[in-house]
Protein backbone atom coordinates (compact mmCIF):
# COMPACT_ATOMS: atom_id res chain seq x y z
CA UNK A 1 0.00 0.00 0.00
CA UNK A 2 1.01 3.38 -1.10
CA UNK A 3 -0.68 6.52 1.55
CA UNK A 4 -0.17 10.06 0.18
CA UNK A 5 -2.99 11.42 1.60
CA UNK A 6 -1.40 12.71 4.63
CA UNK A 7 -2.76 15.94 4.20
CA UNK A 8 -6.15 14.36 4.94
CA UNK A 9 -4.29 12.72 7.86
CA UNK A 10 -1.68 10.42 9.13
CA UNK A 11 -0.63 7.25 10.11
CA UNK A 12 -0.08 7.54 14.17
CA UNK A 13 3.09 7.14 15.09
CA UNK A 14 3.46 4.10 17.43
CA UNK A 15 5.54 5.62 20.14
CA UNK A 16 2.39 8.35 20.22
CA UNK A 17 0.43 5.39 20.57
CA UNK A 18 2.35 3.78 23.46
CA UNK A 19 2.57 7.31 25.27
CA UNK A 20 -1.09 7.36 24.70
CA UNK A 21 -2.05 4.21 26.18
CA UNK A 22 0.68 4.55 29.36
CA UNK A 23 -0.97 7.89 30.08
CA UNK A 24 -4.69 6.32 30.05
CA UNK A 25 -3.73 3.45 31.76
CA UNK A 26 -1.83 4.69 34.85
CA UNK A 27 -3.36 8.26 34.82
CA UNK A 28 -7.17 8.00 34.67
CA UNK A 29 -7.83 10.30 37.56
CA UNK A 30 -9.24 13.72 36.76
CA UNK A 31 -6.52 16.24 37.38
CA UNK A 32 -9.23 18.60 38.59
CA UNK A 33 -9.86 16.01 41.91
CA UNK A 34 -7.78 16.77 44.88
CA UNK A 35 -7.11 13.30 45.75
CA UNK A 36 -3.09 11.62 45.60
CA UNK A 37 -4.06 10.22 42.07
CA UNK A 38 -5.55 13.58 40.43
CA UNK A 39 -2.49 15.24 41.67
CA UNK A 40 -0.48 13.15 39.85
CA UNK A 41 -2.63 13.64 36.78
CA UNK A 42 -2.32 17.01 37.09
CA UNK A 43 1.43 16.87 37.36
CA UNK A 44 1.16 14.91 34.13
CA UNK A 45 -0.56 17.41 31.90
CA UNK A 46 1.82 20.57 33.51
CA UNK A 47 4.64 18.46 32.17
CA UNK A 48 3.24 18.19 28.89
CA UNK A 49 2.31 21.84 29.32
CA UNK A 50 5.84 22.70 29.70
CA UNK A 51 7.30 20.78 27.11
CA UNK A 52 4.77 21.78 24.71
CA UNK A 53 5.92 25.10 25.30
CA UNK A 54 9.63 24.20 25.05
CA UNK A 55 9.08 22.69 21.88
CA UNK A 56 7.34 25.69 20.32
CA UNK A 57 9.47 28.79 22.10
CA UNK A 58 6.69 30.12 23.89
CA UNK A 59 5.54 30.39 27.96
CA UNK A 60 3.74 27.34 29.13
CA UNK A 61 0.56 29.63 29.83
CA UNK A 62 0.21 30.37 26.68
CA UNK A 63 -0.43 26.56 25.21
CA UNK A 64 -4.15 25.21 25.39
CA UNK A 65 -5.22 21.77 24.71
CA UNK A 66 -7.58 21.69 22.33
CA UNK A 67 -9.45 18.79 20.11
CA UNK A 68 -7.83 19.43 16.76
CA UNK A 69 -7.91 22.37 14.48
CA UNK A 70 -11.49 22.57 13.78
CA UNK A 71 -11.88 23.93 17.34
CA UNK A 72 -8.19 25.42 17.46
CA UNK A 73 -9.51 27.78 14.58
CA UNK A 74 -13.39 28.59 15.69
CA UNK A 75 -11.85 28.94 19.02
CA UNK A 76 -9.17 31.67 17.87
CA UNK A 77 -11.70 33.41 15.62
CA UNK A 78 -14.92 33.13 17.44
CA UNK A 79 -13.16 34.30 20.70
CA UNK A 80 -11.72 37.01 19.75
CA UNK A 81 -14.62 38.59 17.79
CA UNK A 82 -16.93 38.10 20.70
CA UNK A 83 -14.76 39.07 23.35
CA UNK A 84 -13.53 42.35 21.83
CA UNK A 85 -16.54 43.13 19.43
CA UNK A 86 -16.55 46.78 21.38
CA UNK A 87 -13.51 47.69 19.79
CA UNK A 88 -14.97 46.56 16.26
CA UNK A 89 -16.30 44.01 14.18
CA UNK A 90 -14.19 43.61 11.21
CA UNK A 91 -12.41 40.37 10.21
CA UNK A 92 -9.51 39.87 7.54
CA UNK A 93 -9.19 36.75 5.73
CA UNK A 94 -8.09 34.90 2.61
CA UNK A 95 -10.62 33.30 0.23
CA UNK A 96 -8.75 29.95 0.35
CA UNK A 97 -8.64 29.25 3.67
CA UNK A 98 -10.14 26.03 5.58
CA UNK A 99 -13.60 25.16 6.07
CA UNK A 100 -12.93 25.79 9.70
CA UNK A 101 -11.88 29.27 9.48
CA UNK A 102 -14.19 30.55 6.21
CA UNK A 103 -17.72 28.79 7.89
CA UNK A 104 -16.42 30.48 11.23
CA UNK A 105 -16.27 33.51 9.57
CA UNK A 106 -19.74 32.90 7.83
CA UNK A 107 -21.55 32.61 11.08
CA UNK A 108 -19.95 35.60 12.47
CA UNK A 109 -21.12 37.79 9.44
CA UNK A 110 -24.81 36.57 11.01
CA UNK A 111 -23.86 38.03 13.83
CA UNK A 112 -23.17 41.40 12.15
CA UNK A 113 -19.36 41.08 11.57
CA UNK A 114 -17.81 42.32 8.50
CA UNK A 115 -15.30 39.92 7.12
CA UNK A 116 -12.87 40.90 4.00
CA UNK A 117 -11.81 38.06 2.09
CA UNK A 118 -8.42 38.39 0.48
CA UNK A 119 -8.36 37.45 -2.85
CA UNK A 120 -5.05 35.28 -3.95
CA UNK A 121 -2.76 35.46 -7.24
CA UNK A 122 -2.46 32.41 -10.11
CA UNK A 123 -0.71 30.56 -7.19
CA UNK A 124 -3.11 30.94 -4.49
CA UNK A 125 -0.68 33.11 -2.55
CA UNK A 126 -2.27 36.17 -0.65
CA UNK A 127 -0.27 39.55 -1.27
CA UNK A 128 0.80 41.08 2.55
CA UNK A 129 -0.03 44.76 0.61
CA UNK A 130 -3.61 43.75 -0.25
CA UNK A 131 -4.12 42.61 3.78
CA UNK A 132 -2.61 46.26 5.20
CA UNK A 133 -4.98 48.50 2.40
CA UNK A 134 -8.15 45.52 4.36
CA UNK A 135 -6.90 47.14 7.85
CA UNK A 136 -9.54 49.76 9.60
CA UNK A 137 -9.95 51.97 12.30
CA UNK A 138 -12.44 49.03 13.46
CA UNK A 139 -10.34 45.88 12.22
CA UNK A 140 -9.87 43.58 15.03
CA UNK A 141 -8.77 40.55 13.89
CA UNK A 142 -6.46 38.91 11.02
CA UNK A 143 -7.04 35.12 10.21
CA UNK A 144 -4.19 33.38 7.51
CA UNK A 145 -2.94 30.15 6.76
CA UNK A 146 0.40 29.27 7.03
CA UNK A 147 0.17 26.77 4.21
CA UNK A 148 -2.85 26.17 1.75
CA UNK A 149 -3.80 22.33 2.78
CA UNK A 150 -4.76 21.80 -1.69
CA UNK A 151 -1.80 23.58 -3.17
CA UNK A 152 1.03 23.86 -0.26
CA UNK A 153 1.40 27.63 -1.02
CA UNK A 154 2.85 29.22 1.79
CA UNK A 155 1.48 32.18 2.56
CA UNK A 156 4.01 35.03 3.92
CA UNK A 157 2.84 34.97 7.41
CA UNK A 158 5.80 36.50 8.77
CA UNK A 159 5.33 39.83 7.00
CA UNK A 160 1.93 40.09 7.70
CA UNK A 161 2.83 39.55 11.58
CA UNK A 162 5.43 42.95 10.88
CA UNK A 163 1.81 44.44 9.40
CA UNK A 164 0.19 43.27 12.24
CA UNK A 165 2.44 44.96 15.16
CA UNK A 166 1.89 48.52 13.82
CA UNK A 167 -1.95 47.91 14.34
CA UNK A 168 -1.60 47.01 18.60
CA UNK A 169 -5.53 47.11 18.67
CA UNK A 170 -6.27 44.21 16.09
CA UNK A 171 -5.31 40.47 16.67
CA UNK A 172 -3.27 38.29 14.39
CA UNK A 173 -4.48 34.96 14.05
CA UNK A 174 -2.42 31.67 11.95
CA UNK A 175 -3.62 28.60 11.22
CA UNK A 176 -0.10 26.46 11.54
CA UNK A 177 -1.92 22.70 10.65
CA UNK A 178 -0.33 22.12 7.62
CA UNK A 179 2.72 23.98 8.19
CA UNK A 180 3.48 22.03 11.50
CA UNK A 181 6.61 19.68 11.40
CA UNK A 182 7.12 20.96 7.71
CA UNK A 183 7.55 24.66 8.09
CA UNK A 184 9.58 26.69 10.69
CA UNK A 185 7.75 29.23 12.73
CA UNK A 186 9.04 31.78 15.23
CA UNK A 187 6.63 32.60 17.71
CA UNK A 188 8.37 35.37 19.33
CA UNK A 189 9.21 37.35 16.45
CA UNK A 190 6.37 36.48 13.99
CA UNK A 191 3.34 38.83 15.38
CA UNK A 192 1.40 36.25 15.75
CA UNK A 193 -1.33 36.23 18.43
CA UNK A 194 -2.74 32.56 18.31
CA UNK A 195 -1.66 29.94 16.17
CA UNK A 196 -3.76 26.65 15.44
CA UNK A 197 -2.17 23.13 15.35
CA UNK A 198 -3.24 19.51 15.27
CA UNK A 199 -2.44 16.39 16.16
CA UNK A 200 -3.61 13.74 13.83
CA UNK A 201 -1.59 15.95 10.67
CA UNK A 202 1.96 15.26 12.26
CA UNK A 203 1.10 11.42 13.14
CA UNK A 204 -0.57 11.87 16.57
CA UNK A 205 -4.20 11.43 17.14
CA UNK A 206 -6.93 12.44 15.90
CA UNK A 207 -8.90 14.93 18.82
CA UNK A 208 -5.62 16.05 19.71
CA UNK A 209 -4.12 19.83 19.55
CA UNK A 210 -2.72 22.63 20.72
CA UNK A 211 -4.03 26.53 20.05
CA UNK A 212 -1.11 29.10 21.03
CA UNK A 213 -2.72 32.27 23.13
CA UNK A 214 -0.42 34.93 23.32
CA UNK A 215 0.11 36.34 26.99
CA UNK A 216 -2.56 38.71 27.06
CA UNK A 217 -4.35 37.77 24.64
CA UNK A 218 -7.94 37.49 25.93
CA UNK A 219 -10.55 34.86 24.25
CA UNK A 220 -14.49 34.87 25.04
CA UNK A 221 -14.56 30.90 25.73
CA UNK A 222 -16.72 28.34 23.20
CA UNK A 223 -17.49 26.04 26.54
CA UNK A 224 -18.05 27.53 29.93
CA UNK A 225 -17.92 25.11 32.64
CA UNK A 226 -15.04 23.59 35.05
CA UNK A 227 -12.88 26.99 33.82
CA UNK A 228 -10.51 23.98 32.62
CA UNK A 229 -7.54 25.18 30.67
CA UNK A 230 -7.52 28.49 32.42
CA UNK A 231 -11.16 29.68 31.85
CA UNK A 232 -10.79 29.23 28.23
CA UNK A 233 -11.60 26.08 27.42
CA UNK A 234 -13.91 24.14 30.01
CA UNK A 235 -14.35 20.59 30.05
CA UNK A 236 -12.22 17.58 31.64
CA UNK A 237 -9.15 17.28 30.36
CA UNK A 238 -7.60 15.00 27.48
CA UNK A 239 -4.72 14.01 29.69
CA UNK A 240 -3.73 11.33 27.52
CA UNK A 241 -4.43 13.00 24.30
CA UNK A 242 -2.50 16.14 25.48
CA UNK A 243 0.58 13.65 26.31
CA UNK A 244 0.18 12.12 22.67
CA UNK A 245 0.26 15.48 21.30
CA UNK A 246 3.55 16.37 22.70
CA UNK A 247 5.01 13.17 21.51
CA UNK A 248 3.87 13.80 17.87
CA UNK A 249 5.34 17.08 18.08
CA UNK A 250 8.62 15.69 19.45
CA UNK A 251 9.46 13.27 16.86
CA UNK A 252 8.07 15.82 13.85
CA UNK A 253 10.29 18.08 14.95
CA UNK A 254 13.05 15.65 15.08
CA UNK A 255 12.08 14.78 11.12
CA UNK A 256 12.10 18.32 10.70
CA UNK A 257 15.25 18.91 11.56
CA UNK A 258 16.93 16.16 10.32
CA UNK A 259 14.89 14.89 7.23
CA UNK A 260 13.14 18.17 5.74
CA UNK A 261 15.27 17.27 2.46
CA UNK A 262 13.41 14.11 2.28
CA UNK A 263 9.92 15.36 1.60
CA UNK A 264 11.47 18.34 -0.55
CA UNK A 265 12.90 15.22 -3.12
CA UNK A 266 9.74 13.21 -2.82
CA UNK A 267 7.40 15.81 -4.12
CA UNK A 268 9.93 16.84 -6.54
CA UNK A 269 10.27 13.53 -8.01
CA UNK A 270 6.71 13.41 -8.25
CA UNK A 271 6.47 16.82 -9.74
CA UNK A 272 9.14 15.93 -12.81
CA UNK A 273 7.53 12.90 -13.11
CA UNK A 274 4.22 14.20 -13.96
CA UNK A 275 4.93 17.52 -15.85
CA UNK A 276 6.42 15.24 -18.06
CA UNK A 277 3.46 13.87 -19.14
CA UNK A 278 0.91 16.75 -21.20
CA UNK A 279 -2.35 15.20 -19.54
CA UNK A 280 -1.25 16.21 -16.36
CA UNK A 281 -0.99 20.22 -15.04
CA UNK A 282 0.79 20.93 -11.57
CA UNK A 283 -1.06 23.07 -9.89
CA UNK A 284 1.45 23.61 -7.18
CA UNK A 285 4.14 26.60 -7.47
CA UNK A 286 7.96 25.51 -7.31
CA UNK A 287 8.53 27.24 -3.88
CA UNK A 288 5.44 24.80 -1.79
CA UNK A 289 5.14 23.47 1.15
CA UNK A 290 7.83 20.21 0.49
CA UNK A 291 4.83 17.67 1.27
CA UNK A 292 2.12 18.95 -0.98
CA UNK A 293 1.40 18.46 -4.65
CA UNK A 294 -1.74 19.07 -6.44
CA UNK A 295 -2.29 18.37 -10.20
CA UNK A 296 -5.10 18.70 -12.54
CA UNK A 297 -5.94 16.30 -15.71
CA UNK A 298 -8.66 17.82 -17.62
CA UNK A 299 -11.24 15.40 -18.77
CA UNK A 300 -10.77 12.55 -16.43
CA UNK A 301 -12.85 12.57 -13.23
CA UNK A 302 -11.27 12.98 -10.60
CA UNK A 303 -13.20 10.20 -8.24
CA UNK A 304 -12.29 7.90 -11.27
CA UNK A 305 -9.15 8.57 -11.15
CA UNK A 306 -8.88 7.51 -7.21
CA UNK A 307 -11.19 4.41 -7.20
CA UNK A 308 -8.22 3.37 -9.76
CA UNK A 309 -5.48 3.92 -7.71
CA UNK A 310 -7.42 2.36 -4.44
CA UNK A 311 -7.58 -0.26 -6.75
CA UNK A 312 -3.99 -0.41 -7.10
CA UNK A 313 -3.06 0.47 -3.21
CA UNK A 314 -2.28 3.89 -3.95
CA UNK A 315 -4.24 6.07 -1.89
CA UNK A 316 -4.77 10.29 -2.93
CA UNK A 317 -7.18 12.61 -2.38
CA UNK A 318 -8.92 15.78 -4.24
CA UNK A 319 -8.75 18.25 -1.99
CA UNK A 320 -9.17 19.08 1.55
CA UNK A 321 -10.70 16.57 3.64
CA UNK A 322 -13.12 18.49 5.10
CA UNK A 323 -15.02 19.88 1.49
CA UNK A 324 -14.10 16.73 -0.86
CA UNK A 325 -17.47 15.49 -0.63
CA UNK A 326 -19.23 18.39 -1.58
CA UNK A 327 -19.58 20.35 -5.21
CA UNK A 328 -17.21 19.14 -7.78
CA UNK A 329 -15.27 22.11 -8.14
CA UNK A 330 -12.04 23.09 -5.94
CA UNK A 331 -12.80 26.39 -4.49
CA UNK A 332 -9.24 27.15 -3.83
CA UNK A 333 -8.28 26.71 -7.44
CA UNK A 334 -11.10 28.89 -8.47
CA UNK A 335 -10.12 31.53 -6.38
CA UNK A 336 -7.00 31.07 -8.20
CA UNK A 337 -8.72 32.15 -11.77
CA UNK A 338 -8.17 28.25 -13.36
CA UNK A 339 -10.08 27.66 -15.66
CA UNK A 340 -12.81 24.91 -14.94
CA UNK A 341 -11.27 22.29 -16.88
CA UNK A 342 -8.60 22.10 -13.71
CA UNK A 343 -10.81 23.31 -10.96
CA UNK A 344 -12.98 20.24 -11.67
CA UNK A 345 -9.85 17.76 -12.08
CA UNK A 346 -7.66 18.42 -9.33
CA UNK A 347 -6.29 15.76 -7.57
CA UNK A 348 -3.64 16.37 -4.50
CA UNK A 349 -0.54 14.09 -3.54
CA UNK A 350 0.47 14.55 0.21
CA UNK A 351 3.30 12.76 1.21
CA UNK A 352 5.03 12.26 4.31
CA UNK A 353 8.71 11.68 6.11
CA UNK A 354 7.47 7.97 6.41
CA UNK A 355 7.01 7.59 2.75
CA UNK A 356 9.78 6.34 0.38
CA UNK A 357 11.14 7.86 -2.96
CA UNK A 358 10.14 3.95 -4.57
CA UNK A 359 7.03 4.86 -3.14
CA UNK A 360 7.23 8.40 -5.24
CA UNK A 361 8.60 6.22 -8.10
CA UNK A 362 5.83 3.45 -8.19
CA UNK A 363 2.73 6.31 -7.92
CA UNK A 364 4.56 8.12 -10.80
CA UNK A 365 4.50 4.80 -12.65
CA UNK A 366 1.14 3.66 -11.76
CA UNK A 367 -0.46 6.99 -12.07
CA UNK A 368 0.67 6.96 -15.87
CA UNK A 369 -0.70 3.14 -16.70
CA UNK A 370 -4.16 4.78 -14.64
CA UNK A 371 -4.74 7.64 -17.50
CA UNK A 372 -3.66 5.11 -20.78
CA UNK A 373 -6.69 2.56 -19.29
CA UNK A 374 -8.94 5.22 -18.73
CA UNK A 375 -8.02 6.51 -22.18
CA UNK A 376 -8.52 3.68 -23.69
CA UNK A 377 -11.70 3.28 -22.16
CA UNK A 378 -13.06 6.62 -23.34
CA UNK A 379 -11.61 5.68 -26.17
Amino acid sequence: MIYFDNSATTKPHPEVLESFHKAALNYYANPSSIHQLGGEAEQLLSGARRQAASLLGVHEDEIVFTSGGTEGNNLAIKGIALEHQNRGKHIITSQIEHPSVLETCKSLESMGFEVTYIPVNQYGQVRSKDVEKAIRSDTILISIMQVNSELGTIQPVEEIGEIAKKHPKLFYHVDHVQGLGKLPLNFGKSGIDLCTMSGHKIHGLKGTGILYVKKGTKLHPLFHGGGQERDQRSGTENLAGAVAMVKAMRLIFEEQKNSRHHLENLSRKIKNSLKEDRRVRINSPEDSAPHIVNISVPGYKPEVIIHALGERGIFISTKSACSSKQSDESAVLAACGLHSKYTRSGLRISVSYTNTEDEADMFCSVFKEVLDELNEVMG
